[in-house]
Order: structure tokens, then C-alpha cells, then sequence
């Protein structure tokens, strides 16, 4: 068995956590040339590139970016051994590292992830929130063990994901009390002409909307779009306009904003995954978001 010198992955990884030879010298005290012999030594231990140039400046490779994602996790794991042995405890909470696409609202992310939180002292969440595609080459970098979407990963990739449906939602609308009042009677009608404050046209919920709308013949006046779904309810709760909800957090949502119910339809839905790389889901913090999102929240 060929085994690894995890120096050369220190070096490595210092270098590509601080961005430059320079600074990775500087943190570890070692010599510049030093750093970049250590790291050539682990480049052929490997038989790949970890960098390239661009310009002046050190890029990962594609392949150096999936040793990163290792390093992460190994040096994270020496930390968190440090920090049980000095505490005198064997035990210590299992780590999660889970990526948020920014279209999934917050109110639902907080319903899915509410089984973790309750297990004070047994799983550290690290939440990163962001684009999918960029969420998911950190899945595939194995920097993530998982990502929430609310829909699931292109067939197009150059990777392998596997998706796993979490549940759908009805659409349900609200708006502040005078404006609902005004939409309840005739509703989904009454929506023809009203002001709206819709997620963006690259969401699904929005397509899921538009051929909603479509399908009972109105076309609201759209004043804003939003890709951040909680400024679009900080808005709403303004009297701008009427907004979807996720039909399975919709009672959250009026009683956080004092928003109004319009009405509701399950003939639009809005639906979410956990995207893994790997098929059989096995991180017991993902199975208990899994299953309970599946029996409870989503029915």
C-alpha cells in the first residue's frame, strides 16, 4: 500500500486555503521554495496537476480541487480530535456540511433541517448557501455531503449526482391584510391584474406559477421579481403586492409577516430534493432530514 504524506497535503492545502505560495509560507513559517518542492513531491506521488497558472496567480485544477476537498475533511477531522481529547470526552457531534440552493426559501429550509436542530449537541450544521451548479461541484469535490434544490441536477453534468425527492408543496398566496381582503372574493380570478411579487423566471416555482396562471386564464401585474425569497416577504409585508408561499410553511409565513391567506392550490407545486453523490444515502443526520421530511413535514 502506497501511503500518503499528509506534510505534502498540508502544504498543499495551505496554499490553495490562502490563495498564494506567499502567504502559505508566511502562515506556516516555511520557506517559499520549500512549499512549492513539497507540493511538486505530492503532484507526483498523485500523477496529476493540483495548479496551473493563470497569469500571475496559482489555480486549482479540476483534479486539485478534488484533493482540496479531501484535505478539508482530513484536517477538519484532526481539529475536531484535538478539541475531543483535550475535553477529555471520546464522543463529539457528527459534522454536517450541507449546501443551500438560494431559490429553496428559508422558512422551508428551516422546516426541513428542524429534526438536526433538535439533537442539541449531536450534529454541527455548517450551512453554505449559494448557486446549485456551484453547489454542486462542491458536492462532487466531496466538500458537501449534501444539497437541498428545489429541483433536481441536470443530467448534464460532468459528474454523477443522484437525486432524492424530499416531498412537493401546494401554492399558497398571501398578502398584507387590506390587500388580501380585497383578493379573497373571486379568487384565483381576482389575481388577474393584481400586484404580484414572484420568484424569478430561472425557478421552478416561478415556471410551476406561470403555467398556473396560464391554465385559469389571468396574468397578474407583476411589480417586482426576487431570486431571495425572504426581501421578496420583507416586501410583501410593505403592502407591495401578493406573494407565493410554499403551501407547508404558509401558517409560519402569516403569522411571522401578519401576511393574510388569498387563497390556495395544488395544481401548482413547488418541490424539493437532497442531491447526493453518492446513491444510497448513509450520513445519519441526512437520513433523519430524509425521513422526516418525507413521512412529516411533506406527508
Amino acid at each position: 500500500m502506497k501511503w500518503l504524506n499528509y506534510h505534502h497535503l498540508l502544504y498543499f492545502w495551505t496554499v490553495a486555503s490562502e490563495g498564494s505560495i506567499r502567504k502559505a509560507s508566511e502562515k506556516l513559517s516555511v520557506s517559499q521554495p520549500s512549499i512549492c518542492t513539497q507540493v511538486q513531491s505530492l503532484e507526483e506521488a498523485l500523477g496529476e496537476k493540483l495548479f496551473r497558472r493563470n497569469g500571475r496567480n496559482l489555480v486549482m485544477t479540476e483534479i486539485g480541487q478534488l484533493v482540496f476537498g479531501y484535505a478539508e475533511a482530513i484536517f477538519s477531522l484532526g481539529i475536531e480530535l484535538v478539541s475531543a481529547v483535550k475535553q477529555g470526552s471520546a464522543t463529539r457531534a457528527i459534522k454536517l456540511n450541507l449546501g443551500i440552493a438560494d431559490s429553496v426559501p428559508k422558512l422551508v429550509t428551516k422546516a426541513i433541517l428542524e429534526p438536526v436542530f433538535n439533537m442539541l449537541g449531536q450534529v454541527h450544521v455548517v450551512c453554505r448557501e449559494g448557486k446549485v451548479e456551484d453547489l454542486l461541484s462542491q458536492l462532487a469535490a466531496m466538500r458537501l455531503d449534501i444539497v437541498l434544490a428545489d429541483e433536481p441536477a441536470s443530467t448534464s453534468l460532468p459528474f454523477k449526482m443522484f437525486n432524492h425527492l424530499l416531498g412537493s408543496s401546494g401554492v399558497t398566496f398571501c398578502a398584507m391584510p387590506e390587500l388580501a381582503k380585497r383578493l379573497q372574493k373571486g379568487f384565483p380570478k381576482s389575481l388577474h391584474g393584481a400586484p404580484a411579487l414572484l420568484p424569478t423566471q430561472n425557478t421552478s416555482l416561478r415556471r410551476s406559477l406561470e403555467k398556473w396562471f396560464q391554465s385559469v386564464g389571468i396574468r397578474p401585474h407583476i411589480v417586482a421579481e426576487f431570486e431571495d425569497g425572504s426581501l421578496m416577504k420583507t416586501v410583501a409585508a410593505g403592502g407591495r403586492g401578493f406573494i407565493p408561499v410554499a403551501s407547508v410553511v404558509a401558517n409560519e409565513a402569516v403569522e411571522r409577516y401578519k401576511f393574510k391567506i388569498v387563497g390556495a392550490t395544488d395544481k401548482c407545486t413547488d418541490q424539493f430534493y437532497a442531491i447526493s453523490a453518492e446513491r444510497r444515502l448513509t450520513h445519519p443526520a441526512v437520513l433523519l432530514i430524509t425521513e422526516n421530511a418525507q413521512k412529516a413535514l411533506f406527508h
